[in-house]
């Protein structure tokens, strides 16, 4: 049982480590983007396009991860998936031309879904053998490694390192630190009888209303990530570099918010923490939206960061336990999430030209009162935690 512990515990942290490695592979790419435009030649209307395939490529694969980690284990799958989500940074900045960024953008998208619900899955199995929240730190851990892939990368920028030279070096030592880190996560096999997962099977009615909440929560942070700056300068006539500000301000909120859930979670439960922070999300949509100034409308937006910073997490970690396929019910909220962060800024650009920024910003604080209608949604039941099972 000791023996058992301690492999649970390492785990963890080995799947910590696996996430921060997979924000910083987004971070990486995140910094080059205008190196990567100027290669290719494409035009501000034509990048639009490509960077809609990463979230079509993550949808189209994300089934298919259940059935590598069925194949191979969760460890040989996650070290798998990982690799080649790591590898994949090097292709965008190699792209000649429109056609060929689309399409290396697709693999980039696919591979990161795969690894993402891989290593997803795994932190929901570890948390339920611990039986304590651990997704909310775990999504943070994936800020703060994006946050650390855009540092580096505004350095490269900086020095004028070519994005090829950059993503050859950040994918080489990434794809190592993943390899060594998937050493010391759980190697988990399914049973001799058990069927494997369809390649392509609709997810559990259930998982499609967890996707719903998490629908919601990632709308919101979509909209607030692209349109904070626009707000503040457009509607309450800031400076660029005021504007800026309030973006920062969120996702910095939005992570730390992250960092310390677990321990909200732990004390207060899954619903009413979701209720609450439906009922924060919603008091920072109204703040902004009212705000006669931009420090109130700053505020508002860091308090609808706090707000929706571990609905998505803990929509994973719900997704996780019903069915009898984790990693089947997780790429069903997955894909249901990547599809709102992708279509969340076109939305609220259509509504602002339909009407007004603002009332695009009334949508988002109208979803955010949703979390708080709905959290009961996340109320499924914990599995057991299995005493009798050694990782290997």
């Amino acid at each position: 049982m000791t023996d058992t512990t301690t492999l649970v515990k390492r785990s963890r942290y080995a799947v910590a480590a696996v996430f921060c490695v997979h924000g910083a592979v987004t971070g990486s790419f995140a910094t080059r983007v205008p190196w990567i435009q100027e290669h290719a030649g494409v035009s501000a209307g034509q990048l639009g396009l490509a960077l809609a395939f990463p979230a079509l490529g993550a949808a189209l694969m994300m089934p298919l991860a259940a059935r590598v980690s069925h194949r191979f284990g969760t460890r040989t799958a996650l070290r798998g998936l990982l690799a080649l989500w790591t590898l994949s940074l090097i292709l965008p900045s190699f792209a000649p031309g429109l056609l060929t960024l689309c399409a290396a953008l697709l693999i980039y998208g696919g591979t990161a879904g795969m690894a993402d619900v891989a290593m997803n899955a795994l932190g929901v199995e570890v948390e339920h053998r611990l039986k304590k929240s651990i997704m909310s730190g775990l999504h943070g851990l994936w800020s703060g490694g994006a946050l650390l892939g855009s540092a580096v990368g505004t350095v490269a920028a900086h020095a004028n390192l070519s994005a090829q030279v950059h993503h050859l070096i950040a994918a080489a030592v990434l794809t190592v630190v993943g390899a060594v880190v998937c050493q010391f996560v759980l190697n988990i096999h399914p049973e001799d009888d058990e069927e494997p997962p369809a390649r392509f099977a609709l997810p559990p009615k259930s998982a499609l209303l967890i996707g719903a909440i998490g629908f919601c929560a990632v709308f919101a942070e979509g909209a607030s990530l692209d349109w904070s700056a626009v707000y503040l300068r457009d509607i309450l006539d800031s400076s660029a570099g005021v504007a800026a500000g309030a973006t920062t301000g969120f996702a910095l909120t939005m992570t730390i918010a992250r960092l310390t859930g677990d321990a909200v979670v732990d004390r207060f439960g899954v619903v009413p923490t979701v209720r609450w922070s439906g009922v924060i999300a919603t008091l920072g949509g109204l703040l902004v939206v009212l705000a006669p100034h931009a420090v109130l409308a700053m505020v508002g937006f860091g308090l609808i960061g706090i707000g929706i910073a571990v609905v998505v997490p803990l929509a994973f970690a719900a997704a996780g336990r019903t069915g009898t396929n984790a990693s089947q019910a997780i790429a069903g909220v997955a894909t249901i999430t990547y599809a709102s962060g992708l279509v969340a800024p076109s939305i609220i650009g259509g509504i602002a030209q339909a009407s007004s920024l603002t009332i695009s910003f009334v949508v988002v604080t109208a979803l955010s009162a949703g979390l708080a209608v709905f959290a009961r949604v996340l109320a499924t039941n914990h599995r057991t935690a299995p005493d009798d099972v050694v990782p290997r």
